[in-house]
């Protein structure tokens, strides 16, 4: 049975994408994590038992520390790797030296640890923040292809740890005898997922502050007008899978949608589900974060056979679902 490494595997996009693949029985999963977002009890079934064994498959480590990338990967056939530096829009702009940096050693340390152990398939997560921010025309935006990433000019230190981190990847895959693919994620919604004030996405806040409205204020970050490519975590996971299938050297592939939702009809869309009456307040001394982008995702379809499942309502009802029974057994 094949051994397949998990990056960040306790976090929303990881933990799912674990349960797929011991669901799928496509090998024996490990996940390496420094829980800094994630959790073990993530990577729990419907009754709480851990899907993988976490006494020799789950590793807590820092992967700044190339040694603990050696030990991650050691016997190791394929790697998905999704971790990174990554939190809200508000972590995220108040410390760009620190996630930038911290970025470029994790993915510098993992890709040369995976070549030098013999690692077969590395599936590496890129993000569209690092799509140049000339090119975030707001809400109205035209769909972006895999190639507008260039000339480079992310808004964010993040965006460009993250582009750093495609380049590597593509490096490495013309390089070594290690097939690389890249996916460029859009917005990635879902549960489990972290809701607290400080580091949580704008999905996950705004459910949130529902649920404890009027306790707290439903304020949304900025005007509201910035235009964002949802995608539920389920169709990520799909999308995962299919690029360690299919995708391999077949260049960066960028998953997310062709049409832009703002933050505004986010939040309306949340408002509906809590069935309550709830005033919206605009923070405008906060960071909205870029303008807008959406993607064109046709590579993903041909090159894939890609397709986004869960529409944005039902996605929202989900991870509300979640956040409030969350909220309710912690209170």
């Amino acid at each position: 049975m094949k051994h397949i490494l998990v990056t960040g595997g306790a976090g929303m996009i990881g933990s799912n994408l674990v349960k797929r693949l011991v669901q799928e029985g496509q090998g024996e999963v490990r996940v390496a994590d420094n829980l800094w977002r994630g959790k073990r009890e993530y990577l729990g079934d419907e009754t709480g038992k851990p899907v993988i064994d976490m006494e020799t498959n789950f590793f807590k480590v820092d992967l700044r520390n190339p040694e603990a990338c050696r030990q991650a990967v050691e016997g190791v056939v394929e790697v998905y790797h999704l971790a990174d530096v990554v939190a809200g829009i508000g972590y995220v702009f108040k410390h760009q030296t620190e996630v930038f940096h911290d970025n470029l050693v994790i993915d510098s340390n993992m890709l040369k640890a995976a070549a030098e152990a013999g690692v077969a398939r590395f599936v590496y997560v890129g993000t569209a923040c690092s799509y140049p921010k000339d090119k975030q025309y707001g809400a109205e935006a035209p769909p972006l292809t895999e190639d507008d990433v260039l000339p480079a000019y992310p808004e964010s230190g993040y965006g460009w740890s993250k582009l750093m981190g495609e380049l590597q990847t593509e490096l490495y895959g013309r390089e070594t005898n290690m097939q690389t693919g890249v996916l460029r994620f859009h917005n990635v919604y879902g549960h489990p997922t972290d809701f607290s004030p400080e580091r949580s996405q704008v999905i996950p806040s705004l459910i949130a502050k529902a649920i404890m409205y009027p306790e707290y204020k439903f304020d949304v970050w900025g005007s509201g007008s910035q235009g964002r490519s949802f995608v539920y975590v389920d169709d990520i996971v799909d999308s995962l899978l299919l690029m360690m299938e299919k995708g391999l050297g077949k260049g960066t592939i960028q998953i997310g949608t062709d049409y832009c939702t703002t933050v505004r009809e986010i939040a309306e869309a949340i408002i509906k589900i809590s069935g309550k009456k709830i005033e919206i307040s605009y923070d405008l001394s906060k960071p909205e974060g870029d303008k807008g982008r959406c993607g064109d995702s046709s590579k993903a379809e041909n090159i894939l056979g890609w397709k986004k499942k869960i529409d944005l309502e039902e996605g929202i009802r989900r991870t509300y679902a979640w956040i409030s029974e969350k909220i309710r057994y912690t209170s």
